[in-house]
């Protein structure tokens, strides 16, 4: 499935088991809330913090899926193609920081 695609289903599963999008600031905070999580799960699975045992179960693909959930619902309800936007984005970055990143001494 392409960025298209996954705008149209999550809009699809809003209209049938949401009753509609949360606010755009709303969203935002649950954004933020979601990428937090993921960074908990970073920081104590592959960081030098400590895992706690209530975190051992915590999947982080399914924590990444919440990410992705959100910033597909902020796409739609702010009219943003993200398929584009994240097409235009990858060319940028290709032209961009080919040169760059093969040059940059630290990540040899």
């Amino acid at each position: 499935m392409n960025l298209q695609g996954a705008q149209l289903e999550v809009d699809k599963w809003i209209k049938e088991h949401g009753v509609r999008y949360f606010n755009e600031l709303t969203n935002m905070a649950q954004l933020t809330e979601e990428v937090g999580e993921v960074a908990r799960i970073i920081a104590r699975r592959y960081g030098e913090q400590s895992e706690k045992e209530s975190d051992k179960n915590k999947d982080l693909g399914e924590e990444l899926a919440d990410v992705m959930f959100v910033v597909l619902c902020l796409a739609n309800q702010t009219g943003v193609d993200l398929q584009n936007a994240f097409d235009k984005k990858l060319k940028l970055k290709t032209e961009r920081d080919h040169d760059r990143h093969h040059a940059n001494k630290k990540l040899k």
